[in-house]
């Protein structure tokens, strides 16, 4: 027999007995099912994590402060006031809880350069708008981001900004758009809005830039406007008019470049160097690393409910299959008598289990993903709809392919025993059998 008879003869015989092969279809259903939604769901979350990642900042980067002397001394009671001491981003703790940082001036920026695995460092300079406006419009209270190279920020429309342009841009956040007075995030494109600073005498700048892009909200993002290098470098000098030379060139934070090929390990061994050399680290992965591994977790519990479900599938198969080589004992005796060797016989009934298999979780995964996109699609529209961009269950086609292999391979693993007990079989004492 010529393997594509094999094939045909093994497909033909998987619904000898309709009732039991469907049944056994339906077990390995429920499990290839499960397996499929919940790869969407960690697929989906993750994806949708990675995009929130870089909207926060580039792979390649980490966010320096310098540690405070007395910073220690915070958790055991007053501390010492520092006048050389500033106040940095919020960290967890009681409402209003701040960290503790030393100001990063010149010979930091320096001193940060020279550690070992740095590549580039860039102060981080903070800016205080008064408010943004399009045309004579209203005024609005606006808080002004951060943008890096190699960031890329959820658009709802346009394009990031061009960190290494000479013209003014800027990405404003999608829930601004009417407020400002435009129709739609496309309208806004190529528009004009200015920023508002007020400088260290007291005088107000006010700054035009060109919109090219409109930021939807998203996880670990605020509604604000992320301007380009150098929009940002001339808010920043409008806004440092009139100080101190000294404080207009002390920050609180620092990016902190580094090879975007480096191992985990690598930055680890980095971050520990900055911490000798008595600075703060946190790279842009870290910042929602901990979202990403509960999601990880809560799908490898699911995905354990689906292989249970599989493994009982699997023994479904085995019932099948040792089933049908004992009804078709005869048969197999005139196989055999005519010729057939145990391995055709084997292989025979392993495509019978791989078949089954296939259907089950060809079937399940099917299925799986046309409810899965539906639930999201609703969700997207109703529970979720604050945190557009996400697709709650997406799929990729290759794990799908890959999962109906697997349960594959699984279904032929349960046949290899009524396979080898079909092919064990003697022929005479099998034409003997009533």
């Amino acid at each position: 027999m010529k393997a594509l008879d094999l094939v045909g003869s093994a497909i033909g015989n998987t619904f000898r007995s309709k009732t039991r092969t469907i049944l056994t279809i339906l077990a390995i259903f429920v499990g290839a099912f499960t397996l499929t939604i919940t790869n969407g769901l960690g697929t989906g979350i993750n994806r949708y994590i990675d995009d929130t990642v870089a909207a926060i900042g580039a792979e390649d980067v980490m966010t320096v402060t310098k540690i405070a002397e007395n910073a220690t001394d915070a958790g055991d009671g007053p501390r010492e006031y520092d006048p050389d001491a500033v106040a940095g981003a919020p960290v967890p703790g009681p409402p209003g809880s701040t960290s503790i940082v030393a100001p990063i001036g010149g010979s930091q920026l320096d001193e940060l350069a020279a550690v070992d695995g740095v590549q580039r460092v860039q102060p981080v300079k903070s800016i205080d708008a008064d408010y943004v406006v399009a045309g004579d419009g209203t005024r609005y209270v606006i808080d002004v981001g951060a943008f890096v190279n190699g960031m890329r920020l959820q658009l709802a429309a346009g394009e990031q900004p061009d960190a290494a342009a000479s013209g003014y841009q800027v990405v404003i956040p999608d829930s601004y758009v009417d407020a400002l007075g435009f129709d739609a995030a496309d309208a806004a494109i190529g528009e004009t809005v200015a920023i508002a600073v007020t400088d260290g005498d007291g005088v107000q700048h006010e700054l035009e830039a060109e919109v090219v892009g409109v930021s939807e909200a998203s996880l670990g993002t605020t509604d604000s406007v992320v301007p380009n290098d150098a929009y940002t470098d001339a808010l920043f000098a409008a806004q440092s008019t009139g100080l101190d030379p000294a404080d207009q060139d002390s920050f609180t934070q620092a990016t902190v470049w580094y090879d975007p090929a480096a191992t985990p390990e690598a930055v680890t061994a980095l971050q520990d160097r900055l911490t000798e050399a008595g600075y703060d680290s946190t790279t842009v992965e870290e910042q929602l690393g901990s979202f990403k591994a509960v999601i990880d977790g809560i799908v490898l519990v699911l995905n354990a409910f689906a292989v249970i479900a599989l493994l009982a599938a699997s023994f479904g198969i085995v019932n099948t299959l040792l089933m049908s080589v004992q009804e078709r004992t005869r048969e197999i005796g005139l196989m055999k008598a005519m010729g057939m060797g145990s391995g055709r016989v084997f292989g025979l009934f392993s495509l019978e289990a791989v078949f089954i298999g296939f259907l089950g979780s060809a079937i399940g995964a099917l299925v799986g993903v046309v409810v899965g996109t539906a639930v999201s699609s609703a969700l997207s529209g109703a529970l979720l709809a604050n945190l557009p961009g996400l697709t709650l269950i997406a799929f990729d086609p290759v794990s799908i392919a890959v999962i109906i292999l697997v349960v594959m391979g699984v279904a032929f693993l349960a046949g290899t025993l009524p396979a080898a007990r079909a092919a064990r079989q003697d022929p005479v004492e099998s034409l003997r059998y009533e």
